[in-house]
């Protein structure tokens, strides 16, 4: 979707949107249009849409209201998100390839507006290219949004926001494709092409090499599959030159089966999406790139398959990881965990961030306790934890803290290998964190987020529609501009 700019209206419009505040309805709309919103209800709440048709010019006009709420209120930035993406859904099969959107006297600030026309663009997100038999009705027909009367610096705003819209849409991508089509080697593959001409720099590991450097973990998952494993490495160096790097790691099981711990039929085919925090980590990488970020970021990607192939490893096997540690493997479904701990460990031994965040689609425990709603925290730091969950609020990310200890550390002792890959039935989400932990190298600040609930909807949100929600990008490129750009 294309967003282009006009300081006034010139011209005539199939279908313009004018934005109002809560309870404030200009005293210059046509009463049929005026007289109809009263009617409907319409009083401007965010995200509230009314449309009707009127007489412009001799021509008949499809003419809509959309709500921002309330002036000032706390959530202006949020309600400004929902006005935008409202729109894109109300019209983004409605049949007009242009939609008009009059900013004149909102009182948005250039941000506030950027907010709007990026929820726009990502609420207008689908990925259609499977379907060949759609109806004109089903097909998307909304082109072009047009910014009329946006405040000044809106432009420039957008600049940026753009960029984020590139980045979230590069992981929805990523996370929707089928894993006949995303596999290790073509998300290596997809991730080289786009970041072609952005100044990202990449490094790739194949099997042999991951071999060399130990990482029994990792290879243990991927060894059941065809499809050899990679590790991706993703390096944006926009800081100061002595700076210590942040390193964002993502687990990328670009298919999980639950290897020889074989999961349930139903809903199986959901396993595509397990790489979505690696996805995510491919995405914001992005948008640090086309943004500029004035940072030092590396971005790490553990990807494998996990399939239940004669050769893959068996409930009772003991491996060892990169770090040296043993890992007593109970369930081959818990996978994730053991492809980050070495991925955790050779980003230390590598680059020595001096801050990690990793993502991961871990464990169904977390959408037990936390729905869709939220993803869950994990940290070694109060203060790393307390920034990520800003960064998450702002951008409608919304992350809830976990406890961790010496409790549920022990949970996951073995009495064969230093540790086992899972700590029974209760606090499941946890323990998997406190596995992780235990790689984390001289209390290096680090946070874990599990956001298995949160990278793919059952029904359509604020700026998403069903599928992939590309979760996590938006989270850690505000992160990045609050802490290490700030």
């Amino acid at each position: 979707m294309q967003i282009q700019f006009l300081a006034a209206a010139s011209g005539s419009f199939g279908l313009i949107a004018l934005a109002v505040n809560e309870d404030a309805l200009p005293g210059d709309l046509e009463p049929a249009l005026a007289q109809g919103a009263s009617r409907a209800r319409f009083t401007g709440k965010a995200g509230q849409v009314f449309e009707g048709f009127v007489e412009r010019g001799g021509a008949v006009v499809r003419a809509a209201l959309v709500g921002l709420g309330k002036p000032g209120a706390a959530d202006r930035a949020e309600a400004a998100e929902k006005a935008g993406a409202a729109l894109s859904a109300r019209y983004l099969t409605a049949g007009e390839p242009t939609l008009a959107i009059d900013l004149t006297g909102s009182d948005l600030t250039a941000e506030e507006a950027a907010g709007l026309l990026l929820a726009a663009r990502l609420r207008g997100w689908r990925y259609d290219i499977y379907h060949t038999k759609f109806t004109d009705e089903q097909k998307t027909s909304l082109e072009t949004i047009t910014a009329i009367g946006a405040p000044e610096g809106t432009e420039e705003a957008w600049t940026i926001a753009s960029a984020v819209a590139e980045g979230v849409e590069f992981t929805r991508t990523l996370v929707t494709e089928p894993a006949n089509i995303i596999y290790p080697e073509s998300f290596v593959a997809r991730a080289k092409a786009r970041y072609e001409g952005t100044g990202l720099v990449v490094r790739v590991l194949d099997e042999e090499e991951m071999g060399i450097l130990g990482m029994g973990a990792l290879l243990g998952v991927a060894q059941g599959s065809v499809k050899p494993g990679r590790m991706l490495a993703i390096e944006w160096k926009g800081g100061d030159e002595a700076t210590a790097p942040t390193a964002f790691v993502g687990k990328g099981v670009t298919f999980d089966t639950g290897g020889i711990s074989i999961k349930g039929a139903a809903g199986m085919e959901d396993m595509k999406w397990d790489m979505g925090g690696a996805g995510a980590v491919a995405g914001a990488m992005l948008v640090l790139a086309l943004r500029g970020a004035k940072a030092n970021v590396i971005g790490v990607c553990g990807l494998v398959e996990n399939m239940p192939d004669a050769n893959a490893q068996r409930p009772g096997d003991v491996v060892t990881s990169m770090s040296g540690q043993t890992i007593e493997v109970i369930n081959t479904d818990a996978e994730g965990r053991l492809v980050l701990c070495d991925a955790l460990t050779w980003v230390q031994k590598e680059y020595k961030p001096a801050t990690i965040v990793d993502l991961a689609t871990l464990t169904g425990a977390i959408i037990a306790a936390l729905a869709d709603e939220y993803a869950g925290i994990f940290s070694n730091n109060d203060d790393l934890a307390a920034k990520l969950t800003a960064a998450g609020q702002t951008v409608g990310e919304k992350l809830w803290r976990f406890p961790m200890g010496s409790t549920y550390d022990k949970l996951i002792d073995s009495p064969i290998a230093d540790m086992k890959n899972v700590g029974g039935r209760y606090g499941g989400s946890i323990t998997a964190a406190q596995f992780i932990k235990r790689f984390v190298e001289n209390d290096t600040p680090w946070a874990h987020l599990d956001i298995a609930g949160v990278v793919w909807a059952d029904k359509p949100g604020a700026t998403f529609d069903k599928g992939a929600t590309g979760y996590g990008v938006r989270l850690l490129d505000q992160y990045v501009r609050d802490v290490l750009e700030a």
